[in-house]
């Protein structure tokens, strides 16, 4: 009775496809005549993306039934200096969703691997990998898409060398007891067999990840693209502009801060960022918004609460919100030059 209640719980409880429900209804019962633009908006924005959808799901489900992102540990062997180059580089190739990459880190740091490699790759990975490189292409265009992809090795190389100032007081980055989240990330036995259509599990593995990462495009981006539906039709115009439309320190570093609560995921945002940046977001608060909300958004920072001590915590954040600014003054200036 109680796994029963307990699966009856998380059945219930709300997710993107309640949210997916919901707004359409709620326009209907509130606003019908604008019922028939929203999803004309909606889908004609989707459609759009779905051939960039097709091609970063079949990426993710070779990369997952080839085995290939076990050799990302080679990242982290050698000389420190060499590794965290080398780590921030993997960082912006991995495969890893936000849940996958807190089990892969924790095991790094649990083998005694250094904190400073461990760093550059745990700050470049949220930010971008070849499936979201296309979607934020087809969503922002290549020049944002390449930028941001920059960035993040940027970034893992500025969070990795930083963090080599301080570890050396860090004796123990991991709470008691840790455990490795929630399982789902990469195992580090075995090399990668690129003929995964040969074994029987290789081939139901492809399968398996197509088929969920499919659904988990379509999900988040439909999402996302009435979201951006509402902003353009209820959102004042102006308003965006007002809060975020300059290119200032502190704009930008607001733009970064706001990305913790607002920022969905790698593939959502794309589509939230075209939204604002029509009403008048700035591009480097665009760019520090999607930074700053990959690597400080609320679920990805209460797991990652749960695994590190406090102190490693408040570096990784740091690192990571003066990054995002950083970068984000940085691409609003290549913009304007």
């Amino acid at each position: 009775m109680s796994d029963m209640s307990l699966a009856t719980r998380q059945a219930l409880r709300p997710s993107a496809w309640w949210l997916i429900a919901a707004i359409p209804l709620g326009v209907a019962l509130l606003d019908p005549t604008a019922l028939p633009d929203t999803l004309a908006f909606a889908v004609r924005a989707l459609m759009g993306t779905l051939p960039f959808i097709a091609v970063a799901v079949l990426m993710i489900a070779a990369l997952k039934a080839t085995g290939a992102e076990c050799a990302i540990r080679g990242a982290f062997e050698g000389r420190q200096s060499r590794a965290i180059v080398l780590a921030a580089l993997m960082g912006g190739l991995a495969p890893f969703c936000s849940c996958e990459v807190i089990p892969f880190i924790t095991g790094l740091l649990a083998v005694g691997v250094p904190l400073a490699p461990v760093m550059a790759f745990w700050l470049a990975s949220p930010l971008i990998d070849p499936p979201s490189l296309m979607i934020t292409a087809g969503e922002l265009g290549w020049h944002f898409a390449v930028a941001k992809a920059l960035a993040a090795v940027a970034l893992g190389l500025f969070g990795g060398f930083a963090m080599r100032l301080f570890q050396e007081g860090i004796s123990d980055p991991l709470r008691p007891r840790s455990t490795p989240g929630c399982g789902c990330g990469p195992r580090f036995d075995g090399r990668p067999h690129w003929r995964f259509w040969e074994e029987a599990k290789r081939r139901e593995t492809f399968r398996r990840e197509l088929t969920e990462n499919a659904v988990f495009l379509l999900k988040w981006l439909t999402l996302a693209y009435l979201i951006e539906a509402l902003m353009v039709r209820y959102l004042p115009a102006g308003a965006i502009a007002g809060l975020v439309g300059e290119d200032g320190i502190p704009t930008v570093a607001l733009s970064a801060l706001l990305g913790m609560p607002a920022y969905l995921n790698s593939y959502a945002a794309p589509a939230l960022v075209g939204g604002l940046m029509q009403e008048g977001m700035s591009a480097a608060a665009a760019m520090a918004f999607m930074i700053g909300g990959a690597i400080s958004s609320v679920p990805a920072m209460a797991a990652v609460w749960s695994l590190i001590k406090p102190r490693v915590f408040a570096l990784y954040l740091g690192l990571g919100m003066t990054g995002a600014t950083i970068a984000g003054l940085a691409y609003g200036w290549a913009v304007a030059g």
